[in-house]
C-alpha cells in the first residue's frame, strides 16, 4: 500500500507521544524533574552511549548528590569519577557551572532557555534539554537523534554539520511542540528516543515499527537510508608516541598532563613524541635522570581520539633515580586515586599488574636491558 506524503508536521505529535509512553526504556534521569540531575544526564550523554553512561550516572550522584556538593568537590575526585567517560572538559565545565549556579543563583538553576545558556559548557541542546524536562518550558531539544528523523521524515537534504540547518529544523520543529509542560518534556525525549532505538544511525532504519512510518517522505522517496547529509570530517592526524612505565621500588612513575589542550590535568604515564627504539628509549630514559635496569616488556596501543590518533610503543622498564621534578612515583593506592585517561588503558593494565606483584616485576622475555 502506498504511504502518503507528509501534510503538516503536527500530525507526527500524537502518535509520536502515544509511541513513547508504551515503548520508552527505564532511564533513571528519565524519572526525575531536578534540573541539577537532568543536566549531569545530558552531560554525560554527549558523544556518549546510553549503556556507559548508567554506571558512571549513578556512582556521579552517590558522590555529588547535589549541585552545591559538586560545586566544591575536590578537582582529583571529580576527575577520578570522570575517568573513562572522555571528553575530561565536559566535568571541568559541569563543576564551573556549578559553582555559577551555586554562587550566583542560591543553588537553584536558571529555569529558562536563555538563563541556562548563559552556564559555563551549557550550549543550545542542553539548554533546550532542561528547560524542557525540568521546566516544561516549550524548546525543542535538538540532537543527533533529532536531525536524522526530521531529514528523514520530511526528505530534507541540507547538511547537519552547517547551523543553518540545524537552526532552521530548531524552528520549524518549535510551532508543533506540545502545550501542557508533561507533553513538552515528552514530545523531546520522544523525538530523540526513536532516533536512538528505530531511525537508527548507522544502518537502515527499522521503519516497519516506525509510528511514524505512514507520514515519512524519506521512507517514501526511498532517501531515508541516504539520510541525513553530512559534509565529511576532516582526516584525523596521527601522532606517534613513546610512553614509559617506569618501576622504582614497587611504584610507578606518573607526571600531570598541562592545565590546557587535549587531556588537561589529567594524569599519564611518561612519553616522548616519536617511535623511539630500545637504544633511543634508554637515552631518554637517562635524560629524565633515570637509569635503567631491566628491560621487562615492549607494549603497543592505539587511541583514537575526535580529532588526533595516538599510536604508542611502550616500555616496561626497571630505573633508579628520582626522574624530573614533575614525575610522582605511585604506590597502588595512589594510582587509584589519580585519573589516568583511557589513551593510557594498556599502560595502566600493566602497571596495576606490576604493583599488585609488589615491585617483584616479572622479567619477560628479552629481560635483559638493552642499555647494560
Amino acid at each position: 500500500m502506498p504511504h502518503a506524503p507528509l501534510t503538516t508536521l503536527s500530525e507526527i505529535v500524537p502518535p509520536l507521544l502515544a509511541w513513547y509512553r508504551a515503548n520508552a526504556r527505564d532511564l533513571p534521569w528519565r524519572k526525575t524533574r531536578d534540573p541539577y540531575r537532568v543536566w549531569v544526564s545530558e552531560i554525560m550523554l554527549q558523544q556518549t552511549r546510553v549503556a556507559a553512561v548508567l554506571g558512571y550516572y549513578q556512582r556521579f550522584l552517590s558522590a555529588f548528590p547535589s549541585v552545591e556538593a559538586l560545586a566544591h568537590a575536590p578537582e582529583e575526585r571529580l576527575m577520578k569519577l570522570w575517568e573513562g567517560l572522555g571528553y575530561y572538559s565536559r566535568a571541568r565545565n559541569l563543576q564551573s557551572a556549578a559553582r555559577t549556579v551555586a554562587t550566583d543563583f542560591g543553588g537553584e538553576f536558571p529555569d529558562t532557555y536563555e538563563g541556562l545558556l548563559a552556564l559555563p559548557g551549557v550550549g543550545d541542546y542542553t539548554a533546550s534539554a532542561v528547560a524542557s524536562a525540568s521546566f516544561g518550558r516549550r524548546e525543542p531539544a535538538v540532537d543527533g537523534n533529532v536531525l536524522r528523523v526530521f531529514t528523514r521524515l520530511t526528505d530534507c537534504h541540507g547538511d547537519i554539520a552547517d547551523p543553518k540547518t540545524k537552526k532552521s529544523i530548531r524552528e520549524q520543529i518549535e510551532p508543533i511542540m506540545p502545550i501542557e509542560p508533561e507533553d513538552i518534556r515528552v514530545f523531546n525525549q520522544a523525538f530523540m528516543e526513536l532516533g536512538a532505538v528505530v531511525c537508527v544511525p548507522g544502518g537502515p532504519p527499522k521503519c516497519d515499527v516506525c509510528p511514524l512510518a505512514d507520514s515519512c517522505l524519506g521512507r517514501r522517496l526511498g532517501t531515508a537510508e541516504s539520510l541525513p547529509v553530512k559534509a565529511a570530517k576532516k582526516a584525523r592526524r596521527v601522532e606517534e608516541k613513546t610512553v614509559f612505565l617506569f618501576s622504582r621500588s614497587g611504584k610507578i612513575a606518573l607526571r600531570k598532563r598541562p592545565s590546557d589542550g587535549l587531556l588537561a590535568g589529567l594524569w599519564e604515564f611518561p612519553n616522548a613524541d616519536g617511535t623511539l627504539d630500545e637504544a633511543a628509549a634508554g637515552a631518554q630514559s637517562i635524560l629524565w635522570g633515570l637509569t635503567p635496569s631491566a628491560w621487562n616488556q615492549r607494549l603497543t596501543a592505539k587511541h583514537i581520539f575526535s580529532h588526533v590518533e595516538w599510536h604508542m610503543t611502550g616500555y616496561v622498564l626497571e630505573v633508579s633515580g628520582d626522574g624530573p621534578g614533575d614525575f610522582f612515583w605511585a604506590d597502588g593506592p595512589e594510582l587509584e586515586k589519580r585519573a589516568i585517561p583511557s589513551a593510557f588503558a594498556r599502560f595502566l593494565s600493566e602497571a596495576k599488574i606490576l604493583l599488585g606483584e609488589k615491585g617483584t616485576e616479572k622479567n619477560l622475555e628479552g629481560g635483559t636491558s638493552p642499555w647494560a
